[in-house]
């Protein structure tokens, strides 16, 4: 992982008071923040939208249920990573196809424009999530920075 893509995380994109009843109205209140702040396009809630039906981002992991929602950079002005623990989950569809719903307790939404970027975090928030430890520390977290500091350790 780039040490430029942990510097993406940031206390300013890490939400708790979200409430939304699926994906598409997170990403319609996610857009309300990213785009003001210059992060996304006039492009990105359609697009997130669109990717989000044709190839579902919510994981059920051993240790809780999150999503990876993601675009392609085109419509971003600029990277970030946007860390959402949502006051309720929020149903995604799995990621595979299943069809099932995911009820996302934490949703990392990546802004990632480096060449193979998105691949490679998408593996490294697999290690957190796979690793009991790792969640629990990631899941308890109650504050943004503490959430900030939680991920930086364990993408470093």
């Amino acid at each position: 992982m780039s040490a430029d893509d942990i510097k993406l995380l940031s206390s300013d994109l890490v939400f708790f008071d979200v409430e939304a009843a699926d994906a598409f109205e997170l990403f319609a209140s996610l857009e309300k923040r990213l785009k003001p702040a210059g992060y996304v396009r006039d492009t990105w809630r359609d697009a997130i939208s669109t990717r989000e039906k044709s190839y579902p981002t919510g994981l059920a992991c051993p240790t809780g249920q999150i999503a990876i929602p993601h675009t392609d950079p085109v419509n971003l002005q600029r990277p970030y990573i946007c860390i959402v623990k949502p006051k309720r989950p929020i149903p995604f569809k799995a990621m595979g196809g299943t069809g099932e719903d995911v009820q996302a307790s934490l949703v990392i939404n990546l802004g990632i424009v480096r060449d193979g970027g998105q691949v490679e975090m998408l593996q490294k928030l697999m290690g957190i999530f796979m690793d009991e430890a790792k969640a629990a520390d990631v899941f308890s977290q109650d504050t943004p920075e503490g959430m900030v500091g939680a991920f930086s350790k364990y993408l470093a």
